[in-house]
């Protein structure tokens, strides 16, 4: 039983990560100057962005942008509702866990 649960808190945990990458993906793309920004630092060019977004990698690199300067996280988190904890548990999602965080 204690399976189950867990297949289901993984698959709970995956749709929450897939929902906040695609506010950021739209909150990006409503905010021209932070898309320049991400895009320059990410070294991707605007016509690859399509192809890009069923990538973990790109999806992690652009949470990540997020996570990597607080004012942009919380300029993104008021901008959509969504609460810094989700930011933060779909980055872990798609980088996995961090160095030091104590999570094997």
């Amino acid at each position: 039983m204690a399976m189950r649960h867990d297949q289901q808190g993984i698959r709970k945990g995956a749709v929450q990560a897939e929902e906040v990458a695609g506010a950021v993906l739209g909150w990006l793309a409503g905010e021209p100057d932070m898309l320049s920004r991400f895009l320059a630092l990410s070294g991707m060019q605007p016509n690859q962005l399509r192809g890009a977004v069923d990538d973990p990698q790109f999806l992690a690199g652009m949470i990540d942008f997020l996570m990597a300067h607080e004012p942009t996280l919380m300029a993104f988190c008021e901008a959509t509702g969504t609460k810094p904890e989700a930011v933060a548990a779909a980055s872990h999602h798609y980088s996995g866990p961090g160095f030091g965080s104590g999570d094997a």
